[in-house]
C-alpha cells in the first residue's frame, strides 16, 4: 500500500509532529540564548518590620501586665519602691507606672476572726475559759498598713484589746451573771465589749472597726469542772427538797381545812337529823295514844305481846300454869 493510499498518513504527521514540539521544549537553549537575572531580596527591609511588630508586641505586654482591676469588695494599694502612693477604693480598671510601682490587695468586706480562749476569773472568784469571736472590717488601708503591717498584725493587736476588756467587763460580774444571758445585771455585755475594743482601735489609728464581738462558748477549766458540778447537783436538790417540804405543809394544810369542814358538816347534818327524829317520835308517840286510848284492853295486850316478842327467844322457857289464860292463848284453847 502505498503512502497516498495509507489513510492513517495524515494520524501519522500529527503524531510526528507533536512529538517533535515536545522534544523542543526540552531542549537546552542555544548559545547564543540570553537569561534574566532574578531581583535580590530586601533583607533590610524584613528585618525592620520584624523588629517593629517584636517592639509592638512587647509595649503591649507591658500594658496589660500594668493594667490592673479594682472589684467592688476589696481595696488597691499601689506602692512605689515600698512606700504607698494611692489607695484605689473605686471599682474599675487603672494602670501603674511600669517596673516602678507594685499593687496589693485588701478586703473591704467583713471578716471574722476567732480569738484564741483565756482563762478568765469572775468577781466570786470563780475561774472560766472564755472563747470569743469578732466580725471587723477595714476602714482606712494607709492606718492599717502604717500601724499594723498587714492583716495578722491587725488581728493580734485586736485580740489583745478583746482580751483586755472582756477581762475587765467579766471581773465585775458574778459566775451566775455571766452564765445566765438574761439575767439584768448582765446587760448587754457584747455591745459594750464592742463599743470599748473601737475606742482602743482608734486610739491607736489601726485603720480597722470591730463590727461584734460574741461570745461562743463558757467554759469550766478540767480541775473545777467535778467540783462546781457537785455543788450545783446539791443544790438543785436541796431546792427540790425544799419544794417538796412545801408541798407537803400545803397537803396537810389543805387535808386539816378539809377535815374539818367535813366535821363540821357532819355535826351539823346529824343535828337536823335528831330534830327532825325527835319530831317524829313525838308525832307517833301522839298518834299511838290517840289510837290506844280509844281501847285500853287492846293497848294493854298490845304492850304485853311486845314486851313478849323482846323477852322470849328461841331458848327462852317459860313455865306457866296450866290455867293461865296466856297459856290456853298459846295453846289455841280457847272458850
Amino acid at each position: 500500500m502505498t503512502n497516498e493510499n495509507n489513510p492513517f498518513k495524515s494520524i501519522e504527521e500529527k503524531f510526528l509532529e507533536r512529538q517533535r514540539a515536545k522534544q523542543k521544549t526540552k531542549s537546552p537553549s542555544t548559545p547564543g540564548s540570553v537569561k534574566m537575572p532574578k531581583a535580590p531580596i530586601e533583607v533590610k527591609k524584613y528585618a525592620k518590620l520584624a523588629v517593629g511588630i517584636t517592639i509592638i508586641f512587647a509595649l503591649v505586654l507591658i500594658l496589660v501586665a500594668n493594667v490592673y482591676i479594682v472589684k467592688q469588695d476589696e481595696y488597691r494599694i499601689v506602692r512605689q519602691f515600698g512606700e504607698i502612693k494611692r489607695v484605689v477604693k473605686d471599682p474599675g480598671i487603672n494602670m501603674k507606672i511600669p517596673f516602678i510601682q507594685s499593687v496589693t490587695t485588701l478586703p473591704k468586706s467583713h471578716m471574722t476572726h476567732n480569738v484564741s480562749e483565756e482563762e478568765i476569773n469572775t468577781k466570786d472568784k470563780k475561774r472560766i475559759i472564755i472563747d470569743n469571736y469578732a466580725v471587723w472590717r477595714i476602714t482606712d488601708p494607709e492606718k492599717m498598713i502604717s500601724n499594723a503591717r498587714n492583716i495578722v498584725n491587725a488581728e493580734m493587736r485586736m485580740e489583745e484589746f478583746i482580751y483586755s476588756v472582756v477581762r475587765t467587763e467579766l471581773g465585775q460580774l458574778k459566775y451566775v451573771d455571766v452564765v445566765n444571758d438574761g439575767d439584768s445585771s448582765r446587760g448587754n455585755l457584747n455591745d459594750r465589749v464592742t463599743e470599748r475594743v473601737n475606742e482602743y482601735l482608734n486610739e491607736g489609728n489601726f485603720g480597722i472597726e470591730v463590727v461584734d464581738v460574741r461570745m461562743k462558748r463558757i467554759d469550766l477549766p478540767e480541775e473545777n469542772e467535778q467540783s462546781i458540778y457537785t455543788r450545783m447537783i446539791s443544790e438543785r436538790q436541796s431546792i427540790a427538797q425544799k419544794y417538796l417540804s412545801e408541798g407537803d405543809a400545803d397537803k396537810q394544810r389543805i387535808e386539816a381545812e378539809t377535815d374539818r369542814k367535813v366535821q363540821e358538816m357532819l355535826a351539823t347534818a346529824k343535828k337536823e337529823a335528831a330534830v327532825i327524829h325527835s319530831e317524829g317520835e313525838a308525832e307517833a308517840a301522839k298518834i299511838y295514844n290517840d289510837s290506844f286510848s280509844k281501847d285500853p284492853e287492846f293497848y294493854n295486850l298490845y304492850r304485853t305481846l311486845q314486851s313478849y316478842s323482846k323477852t322470849i327467844g328461841e331458848d327462852t322457857m317459860i313455865i306457866i300454869p296450866a290455867e293461865s289464860p296466856y297459856a290456853k292463848v298459846l295453846t289455841g284453847y280457847l272458850q
